[in-house]
């Protein structure tokens, strides 16, 4: 292995002295091998969804799973950029919609098969980023976020505008199934496209390590505590910025491509509005900014509750409910916007955060004089 130069071995050294974020690597192989095998367990789980219980590996609940899969990869991809280096982008919809659309069109207009449509999204995707990247990070902070909030506002817009008759509009798009092969279509392989978000999750989870544990993440982790010490090193902060931007975005847009299997239908609001990219962001607070696995767990946490409470909301008995309670109790955003408050209140560091101070509570309970 290359040794690091001095400059990056003194930001090693500063970086990794405080307390450790990282799930032990036994505890994620076992937690990874739960996941894999939920599309083999046939019992119930009472309350697991709302309404009458059903087998965990029905293609109902295999579906909200690969869901919350899926959003767990796309927030360890957008955590490479905000909790890792350290910037706020509004503009994570805009490619995970690119994703969904060029893949689709690609498959469903043109006949491509798989693999030259996704080879395609994703060299769309890089330079999408590099040519968007290269102008946001001209500037910083604020300014930052609402250049990359514009870019997504005009990528909604031109999805909905339907463009050649491309993206559909508002009604949106289908996934066409007949260059798919025969293991990824019909109600009955929803255990594959269970195992295909799961998969994605590993890779992005691979990617987000790998690149954070290289000399590269050390200086994104600097330019996120204090980029004016980065060029005082001799660093140019730019290029590690536009790394990660491109990094980030390409997870998102392979996190579109899974998305568009396993639902197979996609709308502008749906994959990319604003409200995308701001579900994207708690997700990551909610489950701590800068950790490796905190970000997939906030998500997973997130878009369950989202499908639990949207199924809660339609049971009978939520109708006899008083008017007060029923109308914003029936708004699953409400719910999760109040979860949102309580967690940045009383869990600051999220849930990431909290696995971290429960030992260390727990060891100042025992080492206290009785």
């Amino acid at each position: 292995m290359r040794p690091l130069s001095p400059q990056l071995a003194a930001l090693r050294a500063r970086l990794t002295g405080g307390p450790s974020s990282r799930l032990p690597r036994g505890v994620l192989a076992v937690v990874l091998v739960l996941l894999a095998v939920v599309p083999l367990l046939g019992f119930s789980v009472p309350g697991l969804m709302p309404g009458p219980a059903a087998p965990v590996n029905s293609a109902g609940t295999l579906q909200v799973l690969g869901l919350c899969l899926v959003f767990a990869g796309v927030a360890v991809g957008y955590d490479v950029l905000f909790g890792r280096t350290g910037l706020l982008s509004f503009g994570p919809a805009l490619y995970f919609a690119l994703g969904v659309y060029v893949f689709d069109i690609a498959i469903s207009d043109w006949g491509w098969s798989p693999g030259p449509a996704l080879v395609l999204t994703l060299a769309s995707a890089i330079v999408v980023a590099l040519a968007l990247g290269s102008i946001c990070l001209r500037v910083g902070g604020i300014a930052f976020a609402m250049v990359t909030l514009a870019f997504a506002q005009a990528g909604y817009f031109l999805a909905q505008s339907n463009p050649l008759g491309l993206t559909g509009g508002d009604t949106g798009l289908v996934l066409s199934s007949s260059r798919l092969p025969g293991f990824l279509v019909g109600v009955a392989n929803t255990p594959n496209l269970y195992w295909v978000a799961l998969g994605y999750l590993v890779v992005a989870l691979l990617l987000a390590w790998w690149a954070s544990s290289s000399a590269a993440g050390l200086v994104w982790t600097a330019i996120r505590d204090n980029q004016l010490r980065v060029e005082v090193m001799g660093y140019r902060p730019f290029p590690f910025k536009l790394a990660s931007f491109v990094l980030s975005s390409v997870v998102s847009s392979a996190g579109g491509v899974v998305y568009l299997l396993l639902v197979g239908t996609a709308a502008p609001t749906s994959v990319a509005s604003t409200s995308v990219t701001v579900s994207i962001l708690v997700m990551v607070v909610l489950g701590g900014a800068g950790s490796l696995w905190g970000p997939a767990l906030g998500a997973m946490v997130y878009v369950y509750l989202q499908q639990y409470l949207l199924g809660f909301s339609g049971l009978p008995a939520f109708a006899s409910l008083p008017g007060p309670l029923r109308i914003p109790l029936s708004q699953p955003d409400f719910l999760l916007g109040a979860i949102f408050i309580l967690f940045v209140i009383f869990v600051p560091g999220g849930l990431a955060g909290l696995a971290q101070r429960l030992p260390r509570r727990a060891s100042h309970v025992k080492e206290a004089p009785s």
